[in-house]
């Protein structure tokens, strides 16, 4: 036993840096998991609630666009549907989460 010297197990190279604890270990996915959150799923949801409240907000004589460009004055409003005014004489009915954006009144007088 001469020429062969003892072999001795090494520890984890993480632990040798002072890296090798649970934070060590998962603190890079907790903190990819907390970047996400706040750069993906929390504008998503304020977006959703805000969609939400402008539907519930929706009423007969309000001027808005549709997700396809049109642009018209409510006239009837169900559940599930909205009628529009796009011209005077011309109605059209869409479903109420095809709605886009409500603006401001008066803004169709002007075009």
């Amino acid at each position: 036993m001469f020429l062969i010297s003892n072999a001795y197990a090494q520890s984890n190279p993480l632990e040798a840096l002072g890296g090798g604890g649970f934070l060590g270990q998962y603190g890079f996915l907790i903190l990819m998991f907390v970047a996400m959150y706040f750069l993906m799923i929390r504008p998503q949801q304020k977006r959703a609630k805000e969609q939400k409240a402008m539907m519930e907000a929706l009423a007969k004589g309000n001027e808005v666009v549709t997700a396809g460009g049109v642009l018209g004055k409510i006239t009837k409003i169900s559940d599930a549907y909205v009628t529009l005014e796009i011209s005077s004489g011309a109605e059209l009915v869409v479903q109420k989460n095809s709605i886009t954006m409500v603006l401001p009144n008066g803004t169709l007088k002007s075009l």
